[in-house]
């Protein structure tokens, strides 16, 4: 999932990012969420997902699926506190920051939770939280729309991640798997840039292209006035609220 899924998502929304280009007003009119509770319930409903799909992929109630489902709350938990605090640092803490410093952990830990330790969880998710705050800031100063930061929180987080499992993983909790390097095998970790480096480029060079090719066909963004007016009544014709 750490790279099929995050990281593939995230550098392919980079991508579409690119070529969409930012909506109108983007960087001068305030673009606030919709409605933080509803964030808020769907951050819950996506963490407990989570451990369906974490230890659901060892396929039996064994240990692995019980080490994977709790290295997958502790790295949601740690990067959930982590980017509080960086966010009071910052001087702009928030709900949605920290539900979002959640959602990083997760996806940081994807890769990894079958293989490290809960220990290895806590760092996994205490360095993704930062990865992911300050590649959001990147991204505003660099003034690209990329409105639900999946590059920045799916992509970036579990690049970590994948790399992460070539440090900490080890044949304690997964015979079937590999020690990383802390583990005396630093090939692993070899491997785990390996395949991060394949899916960054095959995902964003692939997206790149075929977002170039739609744009110029049949066009990905709507119009201006239809852009005024909201895709919930131009597309669907119905409000949300």
């Amino acid at each position: 999932g750490g790279t099929v899924v995050h990281i593939a998502a995230g550098f392919s929304a980079l991508a579409f990012a690119l070529v969409i280009g930012p909506r109108k007003g983007h960087g001068n009119v305030p673009m606030e969420p919709n409605n933080i509770p509803l964030t808020v319930l769907g951050t819950g409903l996506l963490w407990v997902g989570w451990f369906g799909f974490n230890a659901g992929s060892a396929l039996g109630a064994n240990g692995v699926a019980v080490n994977a489902l709790v290295t997958t709350n502790t790295s949601a938990a740690t990067a959930g506190l982590v980017w509080m605090m960086l966010s009071w640092l910052d001087g702009r803490p928030s709900t949605l920051g920290i539900a979002t410093g959640m959602v990083v952990g997760l996806a940081a830990v994807t890769p990894a939770c079958g293989f490290v330790t809960p220990l290895a969880a806590m760092v996994i998710g205490a360095v993704s939280a930062p990865l992911a705050y300050y590649a959001m800031r990147f991204r505003e100063r660099r003034k690209l729309d990329e409105s639900l930061d999946v590059w920045a929180c799916h992509g970036m987080g579990s690049t970590w991640g994948t790399i992460a499992t070539g440090l900490f993983a080890t044949v304690a909790v997964n015979a079937d798997g590999a020690n990383g390097l802390f583990f005396g095998n630093p090939a692993q970790l070899g491997i785990q840039i390996v395949a991060v480096m394949v899916t960054i480029v095959f995902s964003f060079g692939m997206t790149y292209v075929l977002a170039k090719v739609l744009n110029v066909s049949i066009g990905l963004r709507v119009s201006p006035i239809e852009e005024d007016v909201g895709l919930d009544i131009s597309s669907h014709g119905e409000r949300s609220y």
